[in-house]
């Protein structure tokens, strides 16, 4: 056992995890001493801590002038142990809190406390994935904590940044295809000396940045939050001891673990779920996208998750696809912040939540697939494109288990996955900018097992989950609103729908120069599933633009205008109001430069449903179509309801016709089924000729190449030799 104050950093943490491998406990803590000699006061002192964190963060986030941070609430703020293990956290982004303690890690294992040094009052910075982030935009902060001349932990804090000075303007850079053109990287620097940023790394951003203003004040912001927090922590130990806190901050993390094991093992069924999902994406043809890795392709992904009897949780990626020239690689960073951010959520939402909850989980990655590329110098700027999908399966393979205990209250069909809209050029004041816009943290989620899901409300990596306020945005980019309206029949079909999504109206306003970039969703795949019979939400979606427009005579005369595109699947609202070239796109795309005059629309994405359409309650669904939320054609041709008019004209459920539908589209499924072994059997002739497309091709091609599991098991399955199959050598 080491002298554990006096010895080097690095030799401190190495002996953490050797504990923790040799006794399952983290820091070798078997016991809880403290906790049971009085329990009330290890309560009491981690309610303090995570009021610290909370503090400090809203603190933080009125310093701060990005809407990003003041709005939708794109921050989080923790305290580490002096070896980088979470002991506490804010609300917020907490993808973020292990993420930031592999940097914290990085930094300690590569001798940073003999060069460049670690003293009292230092700054330093990260937001390269593969020292520990998910994305460039993700910028984290973390300072030590001294008390008495001896490191005692860290405070740390990230904000997602609206701009990262990458290839396309914004944060999540969509055509990024190499780590070259991401934009500013911050390589675990020490920023900043005496609790001041350093003033040349104040001109790097100034000079690296489209709108440098706020980044530059998001880091006075964090660390400001970082120096809050730690004089909290010093004011703390004055209090119970340094040695106490040195004991107990450890006690903490295990405490956490063993809370998440019991979390499982109460909630849950032992044993192994599978799950799949798949990512489209499609570019041929595009402008801007480079000619490194194919125009369209498809991910396949996946997931094995088994819980041990004694509730840990491991996930297993095995047979998904290699890292690929795109923006949407991850790594081992990045998969960590999925998993916590969504163990936060639906497991470990009460009690002691630090890494312990992590430590009390495994990943398996395989080397060279895009969860963990063995070449870093590919792109990861929109990580979240794959990740949210992936972590969606992991919420239903939870909730199958919730289910199977007889926890249906838990149950929750999952993230939703939805395109973010980038902006940039020239603003309404005559400047450089370029900004992600963040109303997308307000998708449709997808269903509960009790419940629909929630309209406009949710994305799994912000738990907040706020649009932001509109004039906000309108005074941050060159663009005014004109129309926010609910997007019909954007949440999947089910007993229980998912969660609609939204559309917005935008005129381009006072700039002859204003590009969009979409990301982060799927082309024409169905990402965000359904669950026990419930539908998926609709996917690919729309670019609707009109240049050159006659919006501004229109609104001298008063004449109505369009505020939306409108329900008819044949002509949009935009067409039937608004002269011009008119443009339909779809996504991912970068547009030519609009100018001011121009309009366009764009739309998030819904939640996937949950149990069998059929079984969905005519009288909610008159509200829904009463409300815009499905159409009179989707309540009767996809949940079987027959509506009428009372009155006044508004839709009611007309039960004895919707029962008679409803039988009526029972006989024709069972009239087009087929027996498993049957259906099977016809399958299997089209995967002996691998009948597919050639994304799909290509796809079974590259996970066989890289895994020899995955064709073992495929071989298995469809009884055909996957590797002659499909070509592979």
């Amino acid at each position: 056992m080491l002298n554990r104050p006096t010895a080097p950093l690095r030799e401190r943490l190495i002996d953490s995890e050797r504990l923790m491998d040799e006794t399952g406990c983290y820091d070798g803590i078997t016991e809880l001493t403290l906790r049971n000699q009085d329990p009330l006061k290890f309560e009491t002192l981690h309610t303090k801590l995570r009021a610290y964190c909370v503090s400090a963060r809203e603190m933080a986030r009125r310093i701060s002038a990005s809407p990003g941070v003041r709005e939708v609430g794109e921050m989080v703020v923790a305290i580490y142990t002096p070896e980088g293990d979470a002991i506490a956290l804010s609300n917020g982004i907490m993808v973020h809190v292990h993420t930031m303690s592999r940097f914290i890690k990085w930094m300690i294992r590569n001798g940073y406390e003999d060069n460049p040094g670690i003293r009292d009052g230092d700054i330093f910075a990260n937001n390269d994935a593969f020292i520990g982030t998910v994305q460039v935009p993700d910028v984290m902060d973390a300072m030590p904590i001294y008390h008495s001349g001896r490191l005692v932990g860290w405070a740390g804090a990230v904000c997602h940044e609206l701009e990262a000075g990458g290839i396309t303007p914004g944060g999540d850079v969509a055509l990024a295809q190499e780590r070259f053109t991401e934009g500013l990287f911050v390589c675990a620097e020490k920023v900043g000396e005496n609790d001041e940023l350093r003033r040349d790394y104040v001109i790097r951003c100034e000079r690296n940045l489209r709108m440098p203003i706020y980044w530059v004040l998001d880091e006075k912001a964090k660390v400001a939050s970082c120096i809050d927090m730690r004089e909290s922590v010093k004011a703390l130990i004055d209090e119970i001891g340094l040695d106490y806190w040195m004991q107990v901050s450890k006690e903490f993390i295990e405490e956490g673990r063993r809370a998440q094991l019991a979390r499982t093992r109460q909630l849950t069924v032992p044993g192994k779920y599978r799950g799949h999902t798949f990512y489209g994406h499609v570019t041929k043809g595009k402008p801007g996208y480079q000619p490194l890795g194919d125009p369209d392709w498809l991910y396949n992904i996946p997931i094995e998750m088994e819980i041990s009897t004694d509730g840990k949780i491991t996930m297993d990626f095995e047979g998904t696809q290699p890292w690929g020239y795109h923006s949407m690689n991850c790594t081992p960073a990045g998969m960590d912040g999925g998993m916590f951010v969504t163990l936060t959520q639906h497991m470990n939402f009460e009690g002691l939540v630090n890494d312990g909850a992590w430590m009390a989980t495994e990943l398996k990655l395989p080397e060279g697939t895009w969860t963990n590329p063995d070449n870093e110098m590919v792109a990861t700027a929109t990580s979240w494109a794959l990740l949210l999908p992936a972590y969606g399966v992991f919420q239903r393979l939870l909730s199958r288990s919730f289910v199977a205990r007889g926890f249906v209250e838990e149950a929750f069909v999952g993230q939703v996955n939805s395109p973010m809209i980038e902006m940039g050029g020239t603003s309404q004041y005559g400047t450089p900018f370029g900004m992600a816009h963040f109303e997308c943290a307000a998708a449709g989620s997808g269903a509960l097992a009790i419940k629909d899901g929630l309209d406009t409300a949710y994305v799994g990596w912000n738990p907040e989950s706020d649009m932001g306020n509109i004039e906000i945005w309108e005074q941050n980019m060159p663009m005014v609103y004109i129309g926010r309206s609910i997007v019909p029949n954007s949440g999947g079909a089910g007993k229980y729908r998912g969660g609609c999504s939204f559309l917005s109206t935008w005129l381009v306003n006072k700039t002859d120069h204003l590009r969009l970039v979409t990301s982060e969703h799927s082309s024409r795949v169905f990402d965000n599933g359904g669950m026990c019979g419930g539908y998926p939400a609709p996917t690919c979606q729309k670019h609707r633009a009109v240049r050159d427009t006659n919006i501004f005579e229109l609104a001298g005369k008063g004449a109505p205008l369009a505020h939306h595109t409108g329900t008819n699947p044949h002509r949009s609202e935009l067409e039937l109001r608004l002269e011009g070239e008119h443009v339909t796109v779809e996504g991912p795309y970068i547009t030519a430069p609009h100018k001011a005059g121009d309009v366009f629309t764009h739309s998030y994405n819904g939640g996937g449903g949950y149990g069998d359409v059929l079984e969905r309650d005519p009288l909610k669904t008159a509200w829904d179509v009463e409300n815009g939320f499905l159409t009179r054609e989707a309540a009767e041709g996809v949940f079987g309801i027959v509506l009428d008019e009372n009155e006044d004209g508004f839709p009611v459920a007309d039960l004895e016709a919707t029962k008679r539908h409803r039988a009526e589209m029972r006989a024709r499924r069972l009239a087009r089924a087929k027996p498993v072994p049957e259906w099977i059997a016809a399958e299997r002739e089209r995967v002996k000729a691998a009948d597919f497309a050639p994304e799909v091709k290509k796809m079974y091609a590259s996970a066989i190449r890289l895994s020899p599991r995955f064709a073992r098991d495929f071989s298995d399955f469809w009884n055909v030799d996957a590797r002659s199959t499909f070509g592979v050598e």
